[in-house]
């Protein structure tokens, strides 16, 4: 019915666009703060305004008065269209009426006017000539949405409802702006490194795998962390660089998980440990900062995150804090019946055994379980077993005796916000590590010596500290969300190839 009345009316539904005809096009940030100080009932007469937006609720008051609310880039502007004012400008009053018979929420309008203040004090523009349609839309705009599957799937629809979902993805911006400008100051380089390769590696997960026509007979993965490209680059001289970009691995999807995510990984040469976690603990208290300050402004609608901790942030010892939650002492974990035995462990407390239970796989669970629930407020967990951290630089723990990892994991929350270690640079160690990484190979593990960086190791990596933060969980932390789907533009992969398949897409008001 709405289709036909548009066809029937006459308008030019769908003009193009003339950016340089006046008056001058206004922002409706740039109008509410240019004319902020303008008195109760009061006109600017001399500057003439055009804005354009899309209406987000019409008024009538009576026969030759109507309001119009226009939001552009999120911000509402009131229009307030008097007949008698428009009139001046040759509008009839059948033309008025038509234009608000036809209006409704969700089109999109270009009007002009003059800078206005209400006797209510609202600002707003005084309209002049009658408001030009830009886009209809053609279905009823609703004013709530709420089902979960129904808002993913029209997240178009969704942001335009929904204030909390278009503001976390603002958050995401000036989050990772944020993050890019930290970096920058401090002389790090931004660099770009290869998506698409004959290896993923840099990290332990199963790759996606595809083919390229310029290789028939060979397949290519996409990445699973940009790692290895990255020092290859501090080989070559570039001493602090990050990279903030998308990462891929074929794995499951829940709640925290998603094959698609983004990272931001940085390294820096003669770096330790100790000075990552420095750095971690100004970085992300600032985040933490900025986004409180946004929450006052431009992301009032989130309930973002507050940190009461103090820097230097509380630190768990990964070995001891088990021993200590388990009431046990754990074997040596480098002998070659580790891993039997801490099957041992699982049995003697009745804990579940994850499928395929490499002994990496075995202190991941465990640590899940009885570390990370402990890691409410900003918590470290380091030195970690040498197993769980093939790219690490290993050394033997004096207290524990353990051959352990020089790394270090974040949590906020009882989630993994930051990842950070020592490069393993020996190009001996690492080959030894990589061997015993494949031994633990199974379906989720691909694990494969990568000898073209061992090679690269031979050329004398620096002593080097790298960093790597799950983009998409520390939006979640800070905008206050435990779903995934709520920091994605269009949400997880099932959603996205669910778009595809159309019929489904159905926005009752």
């Amino acid at each position: 019915m709405r289709r036909e009345a548009l066809r029937h009316s006459g308008l030019d539904l769908y003009p193009r666009f003339s950016h340089d005809s006046p008056p001058k096009t206004w922002t409706a940030k740039n109008f509410s703060d240019h004319f902020a100080s303008l008195e109760k009932d009061k006109t600017l007469e001399d500057v003439p305004i055009r804005l354009n937006g899309r209406v987000k609720s019409v008024r009538m008051s009576g026969s030759g008065l109507a309001f119009i609310d226009l939001v552009h880039d999120g911000q509402s502007v009131q229009g307030v269209c008097n007949l008698a004012k428009m009139s001046q400008s040759g509008s009839s009053a059948t033309e008025f009426r038509d234009l608000f018979r036809t209006m409704q929420r969700g089109d999109v309008y270009s009007m002009n006017g003059k800078a206005h203040r209400t006797r209510r004090g609202q600002l707003s523009i005084l309209v002049t000539e009658l408001p030009e349609l830009l886009s209809p839309c053609l279905h009823e705009m609703p004013t709530e949405l709420h089902d979960q599957e129904t808002r993913i799937r029209n997240r178009h629809v969704d942001f335009q409802v929904n204030k909390r979902t278009a503001q976390i993805l603002l958050l995401r911006s000036k989050i990772i702006a944020r993050i890019r400008d930290f970096l920058r100051d401090k002389g790090y380089l931004e660099v770009q490194t290869p998506i698409l390769a004959n290896l993923a590696g840099g990290a332990v997960a199963r790759p996606f795998e595809t083919h390229a026509v310029e290789f028939p007979n060979r397949h290519v993965e996409l990445r699973i962390a940009p790692e290895l490209w990255l020092k290859r680059l501090v080989l070559g001289g570039f001493e602090n660089i990050f990279e903030i970009g998308p990462c891929f691995r074929n794995e499951g999807i829940d709640k925290t998980h998603n094959p698609e995510f983004t990272t931001c990984e940085f390294y820096t040469a003669y770096a330790s440990l100790e000075k990552l976690i420095s750095i971690t603990e100004v970085l992300i208290p600032d985040l933490i900062a900025y986004t409180q300050q946004l929450n006052s402004t431009e992301v009032s609608a989130l309930s973002v995150y507050a940190i009461h901790d103090r820097v230097p942030f509380r630190r768990l010892d990964f070995i001891p804090s088990l021993e200590s939650a388990m009431d046990v002492k754990f074997p040596d974990l480098k002998s070659p019946t580790a891993e039997i035995e801490v099957m041992e462990l699982f049995r003697r407390h009745g804990i579940g055994l994850p499928d395929s239970p490499t002994l990496p796989r075995l202190l991941d669970r465990l640590s899940s379980k009885f570390i990370e629930p402990l890691c409410r407020g900003p918590t470290w967990i380091v030195n970690h077993p040498e197993c769980l951290s093939s790219l690490a630089k290993s050394f033997i723990d004096p207290e524990t005796k353990q051959r352990v990892s020089a790394r270090a994991e974040l949590f906020v929350a009882g989630k993994e916000v930051v990842n950070t270690y020592e490069e393993e640079n020996s190009p001996f160690e690492q080959r030894r590590k990589f061997e015993e990484q494949v031994k633990y190979r199974n379906e989720e593990n691909r694990a494969d010596i990568d000898e073209s960086y061992v090679e690269a190791l031979e050329w004398g990596l620096p002593p080097t500290g790298g960093w790597g933060c799950g983009i998409d969980r520390l939006v979640m932390l800070l905008s206050g969300t435990d779903r995934i789907n709520d920091v994605l533009p269009f949400g997880n992969l099932r959603n996205v190839v669910s778009l595809g398949r159309g019929g489904h897409n159905t926005v009752r008001p």
